[in-house]
C-alpha cells in the first residue's frame, strides 16, 4: 500500500494500486492521475479533479437512478428519490472512497498544507475524488466501464434498507410537524480550520426549547449530524 505521507499522485505504484481496485486498465492513465489530483496540488502542468468531479456526479446519478428504477418497479417517484439521495450523498461517496473501500486517501495528490490539515481523511475530499474517479472510468472506457465499477458497489447498498430511507433533517422536520411545531431552526455557531478545509459547528433548535449541536466538514453534514443528535433525545421519534 502506498505511504500515507505521499504528496503527489501519479506514480506507477499509485496508479497500479488504484487501477487494481477499480478493475479497469486505463488506455489513458493521465485521466486517473487527474482524478486523484486535488486543486491545492494542481499547477501549470497538472489539472485538478474539479471538472471531472462534476461529470462523475452525473454519471453516478444516471447509473444509480437506473439501478433503482429496475430494482423497485412498484415504487413511486418520491420513494425512489429518497433512496437516490441516500445513495449518492457525500457521506456514501466518502465511505466508498475511504479505507474500507477504494482507500483513495494515500494516493491523492495534495499540497503540503492540505495534507497537514488532514486532507487525506477529509470526507468531502474523498467524496469528490470518488466522483472524479467515476468520471475517469467513463472518459476512458465509456458508460459500461463506469457501470462495471458502480453496480457491484452500489447494488448491495440499495438492498441494505427494505424501506425508502429518510435523512435526519427530514425525520426531524416530520417529528416537529406531527406535533404542531414550526420547522427546526439551524444556526451556524462556529467555524474553525483553514479556508480550504473548514469545520462547521451547527445547532438545531425546536420551538419547544430542545436543541442539539454537532460538527461537520460541510454545513450540510453538520446539520445532518445535529438533527441526528436531537432525534436520539426525542421521545417517540420517527425512524
Amino acid at each position: 500500500m502506498a505511504s500515507s505521507k505521499r504528496t503527489a499522485a501519479g506514480s506507477a505504484t499509485d496508479l497500479a494500486a488504484v487501477t487494481a481496485r477499480l478493475g479497469h486498465g486505463f488506455a489513458d492513465p493521465a485521466l486517473l492521475t487527474q482524478a486523484l489530483t486535488h486543486a491545492s496540488r494542481a499547477g501549470s502542468s497538472e489539472r485538478s479533479y474539479e471538472r471531472m468531479e462534476f461529470l462523475g456526479d452525473r454519471v453516478l446519478g444516471c447509473l444509480v437512478a437506473e439501478l433503482l428504477y429496475r430494482r423497485f418497479p412498484m415504487e413511486n417517484e418520491g420513494a425512489l428519490g429518497k433512496r437516490f439521495a441516500a445513495l449518492v450523498r457525500r457521506e456514501t461517496l466518502a465511505e466508498v472512497a475511504g479505507p474500507q473501500g477504494l482507500d483513495l486517501g494515500p494516493h491523492l495528490g495534495l499540497s503540503r498544507g492540505e495534507e497537514d490539515s488532514g486532507g487525506r481523511d477529509n470526507p468531502a475530499t474523498l467524496a469528490d475524488a470518488c466522483e472524479a474517479v467515476i468520471a475517469a472510468l467513463y472518459l476512458d472506457g465509456g458508460l459500461e466501464a463506469a457501470r462495471q465499477f458502480v453496480e457491484p458497489i452500489w447494488a448491495p447498498l440499495l438492498e441494505a434498507d427494505p424501506t425508502p430511507p429518510q435523512d435526519a433533517k427530514t425525520r426531524l422536520q416530520e417529528w416537529a410537524q406531527a406535533r404542531g411545531l414550526p420547522l427546526p431552526l439551524y444556526q451556524e455557531t462556529a467555524r474553525s480550520g483553514p479556508d480550504h478545509a473548514p469545520l462547521f459547528t451547527l445547532r438545531v433548535s425546536l420551538a419547544d426549547g430542545r436543541s442539539a449541536q454537532a460538527e461537520g466538514r460541510s454545513k450540510r453534514m453538520a446539520e445532518q449530524a445535529a438533527a441526528e443528535a436531537l432525534l436520539a433525545d426525542l421521545p417517540e421519534r420517527q425512524r
